[in-house]
């Protein structure tokens, strides 16, 4: 029997062979083309090629894709695990030329495949073309000889490939495979071709027209090929069976759960093993691609894959949660061939059975009000609408879980009832919004978030993508169209721009489109916590609604920012580790260019916990662990160890971040965070702060740097150090000693120098000195100007003055820099007759200023005018003059 990845790797290795480049497989979210909600065939991640968008440096190629049907116009779910051929998950391998070959050489490389190399019976092979395409037709005749009744002409849209109603678009060819006349069912374009007999394993579609408006407009100037075909329909093809779920693949997924769950996979219990086992692998490949489960959006459509196939294994009799079980035997069977199986791993088993316990927790309420409501109904009733959204609302059920409950008792479900409870429940919060006082601005996003519902935001994993234009706003008014130099806000249906919130600042970069326009995003922001809007200059062109954008993120901006935002986790942590739990953020900015964090702590860091904090996050980031993330509620994300971050804003559901290394119980960071980080702690690079103050009592702020903002501010330090090594003629290790001889010099000088102001002030060595006291009133006084001298120095100095006079009254007016200090001194003996304060308080006028006080044997006191200090001195000697009277 030839395996399901030996199938893979044969085709693969024709193509390559032929020189096609063997492609890897594109993520399950299709960021190239907002129409759709994940991958659903191969052609998706070649889409901009195709159109032109796009130019690669290879014009041949062939890949095994991962593709999704579960929401949208492509929504296989409701059929998973009834019938033979329908999954959520599916691979498509194809082989693509880029206006290289077309028609002849694809015709030949599949017949080539089928019959040669696969050995398949051309007996059992048909293929159709589209009713007009002569040149397919007498292509198969010539290449595989097949009568002209089975190569058939159908005239429908099935042989008809578009990519819109405007863009490239041409006919395609089928290839059919019949499993035999035991099996009901006619061939292609007959009255049975319903049936199960001939089954469709290939399509090669020829791009040769362009159309607008659904018109063939016109011939591509260079014809492509895209083809697919299924591997699980091949493989149920080359392994001999009729039934996808027999190849050996879903075989061994079904022989694991039957052995977790002890049931067989027969009769009712067939379909339920068969849903685990198809779901298992959408829900594995759609985590493993970034996709998490949430309540809206894409993250909406994994959680009700992931609910209904755990609402199977509850009725096999699963008494425990039983898909995380399962994921080891998924990776075995395709992890050789899809390596983020493997990596993603962990993440998958955790994200799984955290979904599968908190839904546990509902599913037996849930389902005892499901057998309550369809208690007396009879087959062909309907359940009411008003119990299904209540079941969805309050239980958590989705809508499409409780119609396949009803299913296998032949019921349904009121889905118009359901639409009007829905919005029965949008009514009421937007009454209760409207009675909560909220900003009148405000409503213009309200109204807005219930008519398109949330952006989806997909820059946790791109920094580039395509989004529907959804709104256009200007000047606080919803527009439809913008030009040229309008500035405007746009909320796009998807966008890997990130919104200002929880410090993290909004990104920037650019939009664009194939007619020209062009727009500059400074900012993001998110109105309601729910809308990513886009603030942007229309700098080419014109845009309207309804429109598709490219989007691209400023990366460097964007790297800059979530290294930063890592550290600002790696850094609360060592924080707490080294000054306590008391420690908790409160507040934080995460920009491109820096970041800062505030935090509670009672003192100013010193420098050895500062060095030692630092030391702390630059050995987490040298240590290039793995950033991990999870999906969790807020309690169990609290009880796990995770730390809420300061004005976050938490529903239901919280991201989980893990960094740096674990001890065994947890990773050196665990908290709770929406925004964008790093893929591993080393793409910080280094940490440096640059700041350590007080916000306010109670609280310190850190700055600090990542990056090349950080090597840069080093890089300025090192050339500031080499300058001063230079001036000091002395080695940059040799600095320290010599700017410390410095400073002990210059205090010594200034020693000195005091010693000798003081000198000055006493008269030594001059006029002054030698004229000695003088009498004034009939006391000795002794009065000095001096250039220089320090206020400080003004009472010792005065001191010594005293001692000198042995009786008598000093005075000293000191000039620095324009400005006069003044002090006046009286001896003991004296001070009942003068006072120290009445004297410098007349110095003090004649300066210019204010005040003056003291004792009556030692006063002090200035003014702003230095000029007149003699004047200052004379003013004391009047003064004293009329005291002694």
């Amino acid at each position: 029997m030839t395996s399901t990845n030996d199938i893979r790797r044969s085709f693969l290795d024709y193509f390559e062979k032929a020189g096609h480049e063997r492609v890897a497989s594109a993520p399950l979210v299709p960021y190239n083309d907002p129409t759709l909600m994940f991958v659903n065939a191969g052609m998706v991640p070649f889409k901009n090629v195709f159109t032109g968008l796009e130019t690669r440096d290879y014009r041949t190629a062939t890949s095994s894709q991962k593709c999704v049907r579960a929401g949208g116009k492509h929504n296989d779910l409701d059929n998973v695990g009834y019938t033979a051929r329908h999954h959520t998950f599916f691979e498509m391998l194809g082989n693509f030329s880029f206006g290289d070959y077309f028609k002849e050489q694809a015709i030949t490389h599949a017949w080539t495949l089928l019959t040669k190399d696969w050995g398949l019976s051309p007996d059992r092979l048909t293929a159709t073309v589209y009713h007009t395409d002569d040149e397919a037709f007498d292509l198969w005749k010539k290449i595989s000889g097949l009568p002209e009744e089975r190569i058939i002409r159908i005239p429908t849209k099935d042989n008809f490939w578009a990519m819109g109603s405007d863009g490239p678009c041409g006919p395609c060819s089928e290839i059919f495979y019949d499993h035999g006349d035991h099996i009901p069912g006619g061939p292609p374009g007959s009255p049975d071709e319903d049936g199960d007999r001939f089954v469709e394993i290939w399509n090669l579609v020829f791009m040769q027209f362009t159309q607008a408006n659904d018109e063939i407009v016109g011939d591509l100037p260079k014809p492509s090929i895209d083809t697919g075909m299924g591997l699980e329909r091949i493989a149920a093809v080359l392994q001999g069976v009729h039934d996808n779920y027999d190849i050996d693949l879903f075989k061994a997924l079904i022989a694991a759960s039957q052995e977790l769950t002890g049931t067989r996979a027969e009769g009712e219990q067939a379909a339920s093993h068969r849903v685990i086992a198809d779901h298992l692998r959408s829900s594995s490949f759609l985590v493993a691609d970034g996709v998490l489960p949430a309540n809206e959006g894409r993250g909406y459509v994994l959680r009700r894959i992931m609910r209904r196939a755990m609402r199977h294994a509850h009725l096999l009799g699963a008494k425990d949660p039983l898909m995380h079980r399962l994921v080891p035997e998924l990776v075995s069977e395709m992890g050789g061939a899809f390596p983020e199986l493997v990596r993603a791993q962990p993440l998958i088993e955790q994200t799984l059975e955290q979904e599968e316990v908190r839904f546990r927790r509902t599913l037996a309420n849930g389902l005892k009000l499901l057998d309550e409501a369809r208690e007396g109904m009879a087959e062909g009733d309907k359940l009411p609408g008003e119990t299904a959204f209540k079941l969805y609302d309050t239980y958590g059920f989705p809508y499409d879980l409780t119609e396949d409950a009803l299913r296998r008792e032949g019921l349904e479900v009121d889905r118009e009832g359901f639409d009007a409870a829905m919005a029965k429940q949008k009514a009421a919060a937007r009454a209760a919004w409207k009675g909560s006082g909220e900003q009148a601005s405000d409503e213009l996003w309200f109204d807005l978030a219930e008519e398109v519902g949330a952006s989806e935001f997909t820059g946790y994993t791109a920094d580039e993508g395509e989004g529907v234009v959804q709104a256009i706003v200007k000047d606080g008014v919803r527009v439809e169209v913008a030009g040229e130099g309008d500035e405007v806000v746009f909320v796009l249906n998807q966008t890997p721009f990130y919104g200002e919130s929880g410090g993290q600042v909004g990104d920037a970069g650019k939009l664009s489109a194939l007619s020209g326009f062009e727009a500059v995003v400074t900012d993001t922001s998110k109105p309601l916590g729910r809308l990513h809007a886009l603030h942007a200059t229309v700098s080419k062109g014109t845009v309207k609604v309804g429109d598709t954008l490219h989007q691209d993120v400023d990366a460097d901006r964007r790297d800059r920012t979530r290294a930063n935002h890592s550290a600002t986790h790696l850094l609360h942590a060592a924080l707490r580790n080294r000054l306590g739990d008391h420690v908790t953020q409160k507040g934080s900015l995460v920009a491109p260019d820096r970041l800062r964090f505030d935090f509670s702590h009672p003192n100013a860091l010193t420098a050895d916990e500062i060095a030692a904090i630092e030391a702390d996050v630059n050995e987490e980031i040298r240590a290039n662990e793995s950033v991990g993330t999870r999906l969790m509620t807020p309690d169990d994300a609290v009880e796990a160890g995770a730390l809420a971050l300061f004005g976050e804003k938490y529903g239901d559901e919280v991201r989980v971040l893990s960094m740096g290394r674990s001890d065994g119980k947890r990773n050196y960071s665990v908290e709770l965070c929406g925004g964008t980080h790093v893929r591993a702690t080393g793409d910080i690079q280094v940490f440096k702060i640059i700041g350590e103050s007080a916000v306010s009592s109670g609280v310190r702020r850190i700055e600090a740097l990542t990056g090349a903002a950080a090597k840069a501010w080093l890089d300025d330090r090192n050339e500031k150090l080499k300058a001063a090594a230079a001036s000091l003629k002395a080695a940059p290790d040799e600095v320290p000693a010599r700017i410390a001889q410095l400073v002990e010099n210059a205090r010594k000088l200034e020693r000195e120098l005091a010693e000798a102001k003081k000198a000055l002030a006493m008269g030594g060595g001059s006029a002054q000195a030698a004229a000695g006291p003088e009498e004034v009133g009939g006391k000795p006084f002794l009065g000095r100007v001096v250039e220089g001298l320090e206020p400080k120095e003004l009472r010792p100095t005065i001191d010594q003055m005293k001692q000198q006079l042995g009786s008598g009254i000093a005075a000293l007016v000191a000039i620095n820099e324009g400005r006069a200090s003044v002090a006046v001194g009286v001896t003991d003996d004296l001070t009942g007759d003068v006072s120290a304060v009445e004297l410098v308080k007349a110095a003090v006028e004649a300066l210019g200023g204010k005040g003056g006080g003291g004792r009556p044997d030692m006063a002090q006191g200035g003014g702003p005018d230095g000029d007149k200090a003699d004047a200052a001195l004379a003013a004391v000697r009047d003064a004293l003059a009329k005291v002694s009277a």
